[in-house]
């Protein structure tokens, strides 16, 4: 096969133990408001309704040995730590009580989010991308498979910004798990094998600034050290 211009390079993302293997990313799906407290510090209510979804592109990825650069676009970017859960195999109407076969291992990542961008986008009634969407706004850790950590179910969520703990919560707070997440995802959208679903963030969103160091975990499963710069 060839092709009149140059395609882009696939995006990966390394896999634990392995020096040679490479997790190739597709899409990127991120829920929102999936933690009730986080829910609330936004001014939303909690209550459990039906989950709704935004995407970034594969290359708004950096991984663990990256820097975060801040866009000059914002003036106000917010970090939010999330568990992410990396498919091995797609489809669509995917049962819940079969979700989870469709996993291939699990990460930590960063929501880099806009702020104000994002503040007068909602004003305005228009969408969250240039907020949500940009270059490196979705660091994220090596993969760990499952086969290895098996599915996260009471791990923490932890990120410190210089060594100041800012957020924390565990994964059974999430107001949507994993496997429900993964069946709705797939009524609206085509789940395809490499898609990396980042599945919200607990309280205690805040500002990062040039010079900051973030540390991100998920347990004991996945930790992600980054500079903002």
């Amino acid at each position: 096969m060839t092709f009149p211009i140059t395609p882009a390079q696939q995006i990966t993302l390394p896999i634990y133990g392995s020096a040679e293997l490479r997790f190739p990313v597709n899409n990127i799906y991120c829920v929102a408001r999936n933690y009730a407290d986080h829910a609330r510090e936004m001014g939303h209510d909690p209550d459990r309704e039906p989950p709704f979804f935004f995407m970034k592109p594969a290359n708004a990825l950096i991984s663990e040995h990256d820097t975060f650069a801040y866009p000059h676009h914002c003036g106000d970017v917010h970090h939010e730590v999330e568990m992410v859960v990396a498919m091995g195999e797609g489809g669509r109407h995917i049962d819940a009580a079969s979700a989870m076969r469709h996993v291939y291992g699990y990460a930590v990542g960063l929501d880099m989010t806009c702020r104000d961008v994002q503040t007068a986008a909602k004003q305005q009634g228009r969408p969250w991308e240039s907020a949500k969407a940009f270059a490196g706004s979705a660091p994220c850790s090596q993969i760990m498979p499952a086969s290895i950590c098996g599915h996260p179910q009471s791990d923490d969520l932890a990120l410190s910004l210089n060594g100041e703990l800012r957020q924390e919560g565990a994964l059974p707070q999430m107001i949507w798990q994993t496997a429900e997440l993964i069946s709705t995802l797939s009524k609206t959208f085509q789940l395809e094998a490499g898609d990396l679903i980042y599945t919200g963030t607990p309280a205690g969103v805040g500002p990062v600034q040039p010079g900051d160091v973030l540390e991100a975990s998920l347990g004991k499963i996945a930790h992600l050290t980054l500079h903002v710069v």
